[in-house]
C-alpha cells in the first residue's frame, strides 16, 4: 500500500476514472449489441447515429482507441447494409 498522501489521492482517483470509464465501455457494448442483434433494417437505421455518436464520444474521451471506433462504426454499417 502507498504511503504518501499524493499516491494515496491518485489511487482514490484512479479507482473512480475506472469505474467511470466501465460504465461507459460497457453501455456502448450494450448498445453494439443491441444494433447487432436487430433484423429489422429501418430500425437498424435509426438506432444507428445514436451508437455512433457514442463511438465518437467514447473515442474521443480516449475510452476506447480511435481506430477501434472506426472499426465498430464500419461494421455496424456493414451489417446494416446486408439486413433485407
Amino acid at each position: 500500500m502507498a504511503n504518501h498522501k499524493s499516491s494515496l489521492k491518485r489511487i482514490r482517483q484512479d479507482r473512480k476514472k475506472q469505474l467511470h470509464n466501465k460504465y461507459y465501455a460497457k453501455a456502448m457494448r450494450v448498445a453494439v449489441r443491441k444494433l447487432r442483434a436487430m433484423t429489422n433494417k429501418e430500425e437498424a437505421i435509426q438506432l444507428y447515429p445514436s451508437v455512433q455518436k457514442m463511438l465518437d464520444k467514447l473515442a474521443k474521451t480516449n475510452i476506447i482507441h480511435k481506430n477501434k471506433a472506426s472499426n465498430l462504426k464500419s461494421s455496424l454499417c456493414h451489417h446494416i447494409s446486408k439486413l433485407a
